[in-house]
C-alpha cells in the first residue's frame, strides 16, 4: 500500500496566492479583482508586483462579475477573489448572465469554502457552491486537496479558454500532492489502488480519504482512492472503471450532498455501471460556529465518516 507523507500543513488559499503572484510574472493578460479581501485571498503579492492590474472594487461583488466580464472582451484573463460564499450565492445572477451564458473567461477564485470556514458560521460558509456552478452550462468547476494542487490548477486554468469556478479553503491542511507537479483539468488523480471498495474524494477530504485507506487496509479492507480535483467536466471513465473492479463506492466532499461530486458520481454510475455508493456529506443543513475540526467531526466530514461508510457500502455488495 502506497504510503503519502504530509510535508507540512498549509492552507490551500495560499496556494492560490503563489499560483496568482507566478502568473502576474508569466502572462501580462492576467488581472486581478478582489473583494475587499486581499489579505484573506493571498493577493497580496500580485497586487504589490502589478498594480496597475490589480483592481479592488470593494464589497461590490455583483460589480466585480460584471467588471471581469468586460475585460474580457478586451483580451484579459480576470481573476476574481472573495469568500466562496460571496463568489456564487450572492452573485449568481451576474455569474450567469454576464459571465457564462457568453462562455466570458472569468476565472472565479473562491476562498473558505465549506464548514472549514470555521468560527465566522452560517451566514459566511456555503455548502451548496459546486452544485450552483456545476449546473450552469459551459463552467468548468474545480476543488482542490492542498496547497500544491491549488498553486498548479491556478497557473492551469489560465491556460484554459472558458468561464473557471475554483474553490479552495481557509485551513491549514496536510500538503501531500507533488510539488510543481502537473494539472489536468478533468483527469481524476489515482492515488491508491485497491479491490473492494473505492473511496473518491475532493477538497480537504482527499487526505482523509487516504487515512480511511490506511484504517481500512488494517482492518483487511483493500480500498483504491481517486482525487476528483475536477468536478465538471468529471471523469467518468476512471470513476467506472475503479468501480467495476472494487464494486462498491464511497464518495466524500465537505459540500451538501444534494447537488455535489455524490449526485455526479451516481448519474455516472446509474447509466454506465450500477454500483452501491455511500455519501459523505452534509445532510442537507447549514453550517454553524465551531472550529474547522470541530465542524468536521460534527458533519460527518473526516477519516472516522470515510470508513464507516466504506464498511457500509462492502457490507452492500
Amino acid at each position: 500500500m502506497k504510503k503519502y507523507t504530509d510535508s507540512g500543513k498549509k492552507d490551500t488559499r495560499s496556494g492560490f496566492g503563489a499560483g496568482l503572484t507566478e502568473l502576474g510574472k508569466t502572462n501580462k493578460d492576467v488581472v486581478a479583482l478582489c473583494a475587499d479581501l486581499t489579505g484573506s485571498l493571498k493577493m497580496d503579492e500580485f497586487k504589490a508586483n502589478h498594480p496597475e492590474r490589480f483592481f479592488q472594487v470593494g464589497i461590490a461583488e455583483a460589480n466585480m462579475m460584471g467588471m471581469a466580464a468586460g475585460m474580457t472582451i478586451g483580451g484579459k484573463i480576470p481573476f476574481t477573489g472573495t469568500f466562496a460564499n460571496f463568489s456564487t450565492g450572492r452573485v449568481y445572477d451576474q455569474i450567469r448572465q454576464s459571465i457564462a451564458y457568453s462562455g466570458k473567461n472569468v476565472k472565479i477564485c473562491a476562498s473558505h469554502a465549506g464548514v472549514t470556514l470555521g468560527e465566522d458560521g452560517a451566514t459566511h460558509q456555503i455548502l451548496e457552491d459546486l452544485g450552483l456552478m456545476k449546473m450552469l452550462p459551459g463552467m468548468t468547476v474545480i476543488n482542490t486537496c492542498d496547497y500544491n494542487q491549488t498553486k498548479a490548477a491556478t497557473l492551469a486554468i489560465a491556460e484554459h479558454d472558458g468561464p473557471v469556478y475554483l474553490r479552495f479553503g481557509r485551513p491549514k491542511v496536510a500538503n501531500f500532492t507533488e510539488e510543481n507537479g502537473s494539472f489536468k483539468i478533468g483527469e481524476a488523480v489515482h492515488l491508491q489502488e485497491g479491490t473492494d471498495v473505492t473511496l473518491i474524494a475532493t477538497g480537504h477530504l482527499v487526505w482523509e480519504a487516504l487515512q480511511a485507506a490506511e484504517q481500512l487496509h488494517e482492518q483487511g479492507i483493500s480500498a483504491a482512492v481517486l482525487n476528483i480535483h475536477t468536478i465538471k467536466p468529471l471523469d467518468a471513465n476512471a470513476i467506472v472503471a475503479s468501480a467495476k473492479k472494487t464494486g462498491a463506492v464511497v464518495t466524500a466532499e465537505e459540500h451538501n450532498y444534494l447537488g455535489g461530486l455524490g449526485e455526479s458520481v451516481a448519474r455516472v454510475l446509474s447509466q454506465q455501471h450500477p454500483t452501491p455508493q455511500e455519501f459523505v456529506a452534509t445532510n442537507d443543513t447549514f453550517g454553524e460556529s465551531g472550529t474547522p475540526d470541530q465542524l468536521m467531526a460534527k458533519y460527518g466530514l473526516n477519516t472516522e465518516a470515510i470508513v464507516n461508510a466504506a464498511k457500509k457500502v462492502v457490507s452492500r455488495k
